[in-house]
């Protein structure tokens, strides 16, 4: 499984318009074929560090979405943030015998 996470830190006159934003386009990508979650986030400490939390089943369908129109609509809204996302990948497997736990 791949952990993807994108971190963004919005202007707060626009956290409003990305939070919408995102949230819909969160529905949509889990959908998206490989995608075992995606989930949405705010630091609640400050609300204006926000979090894209993605989980995909292999890197194909990773690449396929990050080529796709949802992600491209999301690299689009980067001009409502304060700095450049940051996305960071992980690559997390499951040893074996804790598969009940």
């Amino acid at each position: 499984m791949i952990l993807a996470i994108i971190r963004m830190k919005v202007f707060p006159e626009k956290h409003k318009e990305l939070s919408q934003t995102i949230a819909s386009l969160a529905v949509s990508i889990r959908s998206d074929n490989g995608c075992r979650r995606c989930d949405f986030c705010r630091n609640v400490e400050n609300e204006n560090d926000l979090l894209l939390l993605e989980e995909w089943d292999t890197e194909e369908n990773l690449k396929r979405h990050m080529r796709s129109e949802r992600f491209k609509v999301l690299r689009g809204a980067a001009n409502l943030l304060k700095e450049p996302f940051e996305i960071l990948f992980h690559t997390v497997f499951q040893p074996e015998g804790l598969e009940d736990g």
